[in-house]
């Protein structure tokens, strides 16, 4: 099955997907813009990689409640879901943005260098990534 996970946020949405071999694989981060356009480039996406299904984070709180971010993430992904006629699953996000960075640190990453990838959406797409990989049991791959 073809899924395109999502990490979305305020200002950006991290993307993965899994490919043919269903190896999870990281695409840029999309800067948003409005619901309206970022549905339209993911629907985009999803039909160039035939994606079957929209694997959504869902940012819950340390203690499983939903928040005022679950309730926006629900309402762009019901949105997604229904204007593109793909499947939604939620997946537990909790700590995916924090284990992101513990990696690119275990990897050697500077501070600085952390800035520069958070600023530029590289820590949104490793988190979209982690959330397929828990989703697929399987490794990272970055593209």
């Amino acid at each position: 099955m073809r899924i395109l996970a999502l990490d979305v946020g305020r200002r950006r949405i991290g993307l993965a997907f899994s490919d043919p071999a269903g190896l999870p694989r990281g695409l840029d981060a999309m800067q948003r813009k409005t619901m309206r356009e970022d549905i339209a480039r993911l629907a985009n996406v999803a039909r160039e990689r035939k994606v079957e299904l929209f694997l959504v984070g869902l940012p819950l709180h340390r203690n499983g409640e939903e928040g005022e971010m679950a309730a926006f993430v629900r309402t762009f992904a019901e949105r997604l879901a229904r204007d593109t006629g793909v499947a939604v699953e939620y997946q537990d996000e909790r700590l995916t943005s924090v284990e992101a960075e513990d990696r690119l640190k275990a990897g050697g990453m500077s501070l600085k260098r952390m800035l520069a990838a958070k600023r530029d959406g590289a820590v949104d797409t490793l988190a979209a990534l982690i959330l397929l990989e828990e989703y697929l049991g399987g490794e990272v791959k970055a593209e």
